[in-house]
């Protein structure tokens, strides 16, 4: 299994050595960093070019950690960015990932979940806690869902189905599940997927699912 590298930026010292014993407990992962303000994020983080960075959002200082993603996200294309926060409010949630950030995830997630969470991110996905997932979401219902152009009509039914599960928030492992399939299938239709919908993540194909 691919060894994934983690740093952590987090102004809470406790949580940032919990968060670094849970990666450094499991087999997979490695943590390379911790920062705990924005200041040394920004210094530090091009020079270690980690695989995944977990981003605090209220860093304490001038500069918060969705200042830190917009600085650094042009820099580390490479790097995934997934904001580990308190804030569910819809404004931080569309402001992190307007930034940059590919997941958006609340601190208190367990932690086989934040793991899963850190390997579906680097693996192409747009990892969500259900509680983001459900706001994004909520952000577009009231747009009709347009298939004109969209590409949703180049989409099989199970396609559709798998899109349908994406836009709830759910993981691979769960939609495999919820549909009597294995993990690596529901993986290739999401390949699939985002290559008709010529998009790039999660977020991008939900909000076409959405008519956005």
């Amino acid at each position: 299994m691919q060894e994934i590298s983690v740093c952590i930026v987090d102004d809470n010292k406790q949580l940032r050595t919990t968060l670094e014993e849970i990666i450094i407990m499991s087999d997979g992962y490695k943590c390379i960093g911790t920062m705990g303000t924005a200041e040394e994020a920004i210094e530090s983080l091009p020079r270690i070019n980690p695989d995944v960075v977990l981003m605090d959002i209220n860093l304490g200082g001038t500069e918060s950690g969705i200042d830190c993603v917009r600085i650094l996200k042009p820099q580390m294309l490479a790097t995934n960015f997934m904001m580990c926060t308190v804030y569910e409010e819809d404004e931080k949630i569309f402001e992190a990932l307007s930034a940059g950030a590919s997941g958006y995830i609340l601190k208190k997630t367990a932690p086989a979940k934040l793991l899963e969470s850190i390997r579906e991110l680097y693996q192409g996905g747009a990892p969500m806690s259900s509680q983001i997932a459900r706001k994004v979401v909520a952000a577009f219902q009231n747009k009709p869902a347009s298939t004109e152009g969209a590409g949703l009509d180049q989409l099989t039914n199970r396609e559709k189905e798998i899109l349908e599960q994406l836009s709830k928030g759910l993981m691979y492992k769960e939609i495999a599940a919820q549909l009597f399939l294995s993990a690596e299938t529901v993986r290739k239709h999401v390949y699939h997927i985002y290559e008709k919908l010529h998009v790039s993540n999660r977020v991008e194909a939900v909000n076409r699912f959405f008519g956005r």
